[in-house]
């Protein structure tokens, strides 16, 4: 009897396409831009046109719309670490996976 694979997430993913700006340099404050491939409480997957060593240190920004709120907008600044990057993104793009350390709700210009 076949057993079903074992989800290893503790948390749903959404496969949700954001536009965000990521720094994952200590160096320069230096922003990209990228996309979202899919987001979770805990974790985030991006698309982005530069690579990244796993283990770096991220911040990156994005702004969940009124159709995931179910209010306004609300912009999310997070914290994390990159835990996987993989090359085969397609369009010399690199999907970069992280986990989100921390995270905190800006205020609205």
């Amino acid at each position: 009897m076949a057993e079903a694979q074992e989800e290893k997430r503790a948390t749903r993913r959404f496969a949700l396409r954001l536009p965000l700006s990521v720094n994952y340099s200590e160096e320069t404050a230096q922003q990209k831009a990228a996309q979202t491939r899919d987001v979770s409480a805990r974790g985030i997957c991006f698309y982005v046109d530069s690579s990244v060593e796993a283990g770096a240190a991220i911040e990156f920004t994005l702004t969940l719309p009124p159709e995931i709120t179910l209010t306004e907008s609300i912009q999310v600044r997070c914290k994390g670490k990159v835990v996987r990057v993989d090359s085969t993104g397609g369009e010399n793009k690199v999907a970069v996976a992280a986990v989100i350390d921390e995270y905190e709700f800006l205020s609205q210009p």
